[in-house]
């Protein structure tokens, strides 16, 4: 196993700052789903999804998909199955990376820049078989098999079920569709969650390697007003460093 570790940037921060300045979207639920509107209703139509909004107007192939937890939540997920430019032989099975986005955000902001400064689009181009994950409560994933976002019972839970349902989802998902080891890269909540699965020995014969980005444990830290008031909306306290990665192979 390989780690490493890089100083901090404050990129936790950056991101929050950028959710709910620049990104005038709707609203996102949070871990415990009352920090930004819990009443807002059924997520958006895939038509109109994170696909068209923001990778086939780029000209890559982009597939929505929806993935049913355990215990009954219809979670959104995307696919660019192949890059633009590049990567693009026929001999190999390309590589799946799933890439889990941070806290009170959404799949869409991994997409912000343009195609030759977001992650998902250069690991396409570069042959990889891109899956970006969308947690429960976030603007595409409002479905329950049961619940609307109107009950309270559809926000009763924490990071913790993201551990024990989300992520084992997507990981079968991506994995039954693929048949090959997984690479993960998940940010803040993403790190939280993947190190919580991923030191017990979960997924563990699906993971082929972790890139942490702002791995997080606790919130304490946080020094901001943005950044305070973004940590109150969080169940668990925050420490951060901003990247480490772990190799499986």
């Amino acid at each position: 196993m390989q780690v490493m570790a890089f100083s901090p940037t404050g990129l936790l921060s950056l991101v929050v700052f950028m959710v709910l300045v620049v990104e005038p979207h709707p609203a996102y639920g949070s871990s415990r789903g009352g920090w930004f509107g819990r009443n807002q209703g059924a997520a958006t139509p895939l038509v109109n999804g994170i696909c068209a909004a923001s990778v086939t107007i780029h000209g890559y192939k982009c597939e929505e998909h929806q993935v049913k937890t355990q215990d009954g939540y219809i979670l959104n997920m995307q696919r660019i199955p192949e890059g633009r430019i590049g990567g693009n032989s026929s001999g190999n099975k390309k590589q799946p990376v799933l890439i889990q986005h941070g806290v009170l955000v959404d799949g869409m902001t991994w997409l912000l820049n343009s195609p030759q400064q977001n992650l998902p689009m250069i690991l396409a181009d570069n042959g990889f078989d891109v899956w970006l994950a969308n947690t429960r409560g976030t603007r595409f994933c409002r479905h329950h098999v049961s619940l609307h976002p109107s009950q309270p019972e559809f926000w009763d839970w924490s990071w913790d079920e993201l551990v024990s349902y989300d992520l084992p989802a997507v990981f079968d998902f991506v994995f039954n569709h693929t048949d090959q080891k997984i690479h993960y890269i998940g940010h803040s909540l993403g790190t939280l969650i993947g190190l919580a699965s991923f030191s017990e020995g979960h997924q563990e014969d699906q993971l082929k390697s972790a890139a942490f980005l702002s791995p997080i444990a606790y919130l304490t830290h946080m020094k901001t007003a943005l950044g305070v008031v973004a940590a109150r909306a969080f169940v668990g306290e925050v420490r951060h460093q901003p990247f480490s990665f772990i190799s499986f192979n």
